[in-house]
């Protein structure tokens, strides 16, 4: 598994995909932040980060399917695919390693955002006059987040050899399951179950986490649906022997 995460950074650097993610999520971030009028902390004078994490989840959705899209696809595009099958590593570690490295560079990603936090923590009157809970609770809100995007994108990888369609199911995919829900629950044709349909969705518990309060319901959620979409890779990856 490890000779397979290795092998994926090496490839995310090499192909300078990491650093775009980084670079275009930091200046997206840093925009809506500081600069545009609607929405910088200093014209608005509030010293929170809820404009991150508001936008963060939307622009994940093209980054990590961007990310993700040559996991497998670029695997069977150039041949490699077999190659990679006869491996001495199980199909799981194979995916596990994939899904890893994707996490990881994410992780970088959003890692310089801690001097966004800083610098609203010395800006707030008086220093420190911050929601701290909330705003690490939206970090683990965040990465947990970006954990189900990545494991929709290894799957939406492993489904095609093209990676424009990988990046286009990826991204709908991760659209459907962060907002549909939300849109489904308000019909009032479905009324009486909207807390239930609401709660299958992905940025139903993303709020709740953002708000500082870490619910084991919440964990359990992301827990399974990022076991759900591998093992739906798994299945994927091992047809390939039949």
């Amino acid at each position: 598994m490890w000779s397979i995460l290795f092998k994926e950074l090496r490839g995310f650097l090499s192909s300078l995909i990491a650093i775009i993610v980084i670079v275009v999520f930091l200046i997206a971030n840093g925009l809506f932040l500081w600069i545009f009028k609607e929405t910088n902390l200093l014209d608005n004078g509030y010293a929170n980060m809820d404009p991150l994490f508001d936008l963060a989840p939307i622009i994940f959705i093209f980054l990590i399917s961007a990310i993700t899209m040559r996991s497998f696809s670029e695997e069977k595009k150039t041949g490699t695919f077999e190659t990679l099958s006869t491996k001495p590593v199980t199909d799981l570690e194979i995916i596990l390693g994939k899904y890893l490295a994707g996490l990881l560079i994410v992780v970088f990603s959003i890692l310089p955002t801690l001097t966004y936090y800083y610098t609203i923590h010395t800006l707030a009157v008086p220093a420190g006059n911050i929601d701290t809970g909330a705003i690490w609770g939206s970090y683990i809100g965040l990465i947990l987040l970006s954990a189900a995007y990545i494991a929709i994108g290894l799957f939406a990888s492993v489904i095609t050899d093209n990676q424009i369609v990988s990046f286009i199911v990826s991204m709908f995919l991760c659209f459907f399951f962060y907002t549909a829900f939300d849109y489904l629950g308000a019909f009032n044709v479905i009324k009486d179950n909207n807390f239930f349909i609401e709660w299958m969705g992905i940025d139903y518990h993303y709020r709740n986490i953002s708000k500082g309060v870490i619910d084991t319901r919440d964990i359990v959620y992301f827990i399974s649906f990022i076991t759900l979409f591998i093992w739906l890779t798994k299945i994927i990856f091992n047809s390939r022997k039949w």
